[in-house]
């Protein structure tokens, strides 16, 4: 009988159930589930304010208590936002996932069990602790796993699951707002758990995003998984190869910088980075968002619509909102995200300017003209602010991605927080005038865009550093080309590469070699990055004999990896090699042979299987 190793050639080792686009479509619309509670808790409260029983049993709450009710939840994933960073990168995004999920079914359990408004809003706080653990990993774990051509499409594609959360919310009020008697307004509150109970359960099936996996050294996981989302489960192919070197690479350049991972680190080196992913948040919450969405029935009662009606107009608000979201699945990566920003900043200013100027006349118009302004501008802003700021933590690097998306999504809940708190408050005190603030905020925006935020879309995670001039792979040489057909070549950081033209045959190397052994760093560089002194001088040869490299981080050891191996002539550099096909066979046909719980029940009914079946079963054509 052959060896698996002469009969490998294109042969499918899968980690999933599904692979290639199928899996990629499956796990993005399954995760989506998180952003959708995010949504369906947006929108539920905002039908519940206005429903008779809801404000009997609460003995009709004053506008600061309904304002702390709705903002707390803000609180609580402005708290877990930072949280979740650390947590995303120790445990992993799928994990981090599914806590989220279970902290929030807790949450939803206690909000329907209420019995005071301040029982209500501790159910709402460990909400949206829940909460921000799903807002800050799920955008990263989508970036991390979608192809660069379509990382808009499922970004945009995951907001539309958030929106349909939030119409889904207020129909299911609308529903049960037919109920006479205090389950009008509980039974939506039992709704959500069930959802967040579905996406804790899903958690088990999804698979971990290889730059995750890869950057903790667990590559034979990392190969597989990314043979299943890009090549169809074929860990032989090489797309698959090309992009595992790429990501492999991308992380041993930020070894060569120290591993820093800090806040600080961050702020310091990526500002410009860090900006644009929270200036995008807190423009998408100033912009006035949240005044709708937390507030739409009571903006429809103040313009005339009443009761049941409000609700209804709300619903109808909700469903346009749905349909606004499509199109950027498609504009996103042909049209760019700058202009879909700018173009929505100047549509979303005239409703708001319209309904202002409305609801100062008053007048039999009034209750029509508010209700179209408020369509359109939903529209607009489900077209352009809402979906492209969750994408934008795709800006920053690998190393600090999980604390960069935790910062933007802290700033999302912080001026969240504060819309919330105060919308109420102003709506009571300045009627009409507080509709000018949002109004305001879509012109700088507009301006904030134009002047501060680069085009992004088609480059690949790890090209982001060709726009920001921050990048430290000026030391690389693969990272720059076309991963698998996956990004555009960088030229310019090819050419960065050639500072005296000239090179020694000793340093034909790239990131990959530095990071095992910074000693042979070139001498121009030593020191900036690593700190270690600078090596003895070589003579250079000229640059037309001494072609440029890439080379192989020995992959099968890990203490070659992170260990510095001497310097000597015998010195051979290599290219990144992925694992090997028999070295992922053996450790997949290893994973299949260990005892899980269902297959130790079995046991004890059925004999046990003959070990070619694990084989026979991984292996497929």
């Amino acid at each position: 009988m052959e060896t698996s190793e002469q009969t490998h050639h294109h042969i499918q080792i899968k980690d999933s159930f599904l692979v290639g686009r199928a899996l990629l479509n499956f796990t993005s619309i399954f995760v989506s589930l998180g952003v959708f509670l995010f949504g369906f808790e947006q929108g539920l409260m905002s039908s519940l304010l206005t429903n008779k029983y809801f404000q009997d049993y609460f003995h009709h709450p004053k506008p600061a208590e309904i304002g702390t009710m709705i903002a707390i939840l803000e609180i609580g994933a402005l708290i877990s936002s930072f949280v979740a960073g650390k947590v995303g990168d120790k445990i992993g995004r799928r994990k981090t996932i599914r806590y989220g999920a279970l902290i929030f079914v807790i949450g939803g359990t206690i909000q329907a069990g209420s019995v005071s408004i301040w029982n209500l809003s501790l159910g709402r706080l460990i909400g949206g602790i829940a909460i921000g653990f799903l807002t800050t990993i799920i955008p990263c774990y989508q970036s991390e796993i979608s192809p660069p051509d379509d990382r808009g499409f499922y970004a945009c594609l995951e907001f539309t699951g958030n929106i349909i959360g939030y119409a889904t919310s207020i129909w299911v009020d609308y529903g049960f707002s037919y109920l006479d008697n205090d389950w009008s307004w509980r039974s939506p509150l039992v709704v959500q758990c069930v959802v967040g109970l579905l996406l804790f359960l899903g958690t088990f099936v999804i698979v971990e995003t290889p730059r995750w996996l890869l950057d903790k050294n667990h590559d034979l996981e990392g190969l597989i998984v990314i043979a299943d989302l890009y090549a169809d489960g074929d860990v032989e192919d090489i797309r698959a190869k090309d992009e595992y070197r790429n990501i492999k690479e991308n992380i041993l350049i930020a070894r060569v910088e120290g591993g820093e991972r800090s806040y600080r680190y961050m702020l310091n080196r990526y500002a410009k980075r860090l900006s644009v992913a929270c200036f995008s948040q807190m423009f998408a919450q100033m912009n006035g968002i949240n005044i709708v969405s937390y507030y739409a029935p009571m903006i429809f009662e103040s313009a005339g619509w009443v009761g049941r009606s409000a609700i209804l107009m709300t619903g109808v608000n909700a469903v346009i909102y749905v349909l606004s979201t499509i199109p950027p699945w498609w504009l996103v990566d042909g049209w760019g995200r700058k202009p879909l920003l700018m173009t929505g900043s100047v549509v979303m200013f005239v409703p708001l300017l319209v309904i202002s100027l409305s609801l100062l006349v008053d007048n039999e118009y009034t209750p029509t003209t508010v209700v179209v302004c408020v369509f359109t501008y939903n529209a607009a802003f489900g077209a352009s602010w809402g979906p492209i700021p969750w994408m934008m933590n795709e800006v920053l690097p690998n190393s600090v991605r999980s604390k960069g998306a935790a910062l933007s999504t802290a700033t999302n809940w912080f001026f969240n927080f504060v819309v919330g708190e105060m919308t109420p408050i102003l709506l009571d005190l300045i009627t009409w005038k507080t509709y000018l603030i949002p109004a305001g905020s879509c012109v700088l925006s507009f301006f904030c865009v134009f002047f501060l935020f680069p085009e992004t879309k088609g480059l690949t995670l790890e090209d982001m550093g060709s726009v920001f001039d921050d990048s430290s792979s000026i030391f690389s040489f693969h990272s720059s080309g076309n991963a698998g057909g996956y990004g555009a070549v960088d030229e310019s950081r090819r050419a960065s590469v050639s500072v005296d033209n000239q090179m020694s045959e000793s340093f034909r190397h790239n990131a990959a070699a530095i990071a095992r052994n910074p000693a042979l760093m070139k001498p121009d560089f030593d020191g900036i990055i690593t700190g270690t002194p600078p090596p003895p001088q070589i003579p250079y040869q000229n640059a037309s004999t001494a072609s440029l490299k890439p080379v192989k981080s020995d992959m099968s050891s890990a203490t070659s990896l992170d260990g510095i191996a001497p310097l000597d002539s015998n010195f051979s550099p290599q290219e990144i090699e992925p694992p090997t096909f028999y070295e992922v066979y053996q450790y997949k046909v290893n994973e299949l042979r260990k005892p899980g719980v269902i297959s130790q029940l079995l046991s004890f009914v059925f004999s046990e299987k003959n070990s070619s079946d694990d084989e026979s079963r991984l292996l497929s054509r």
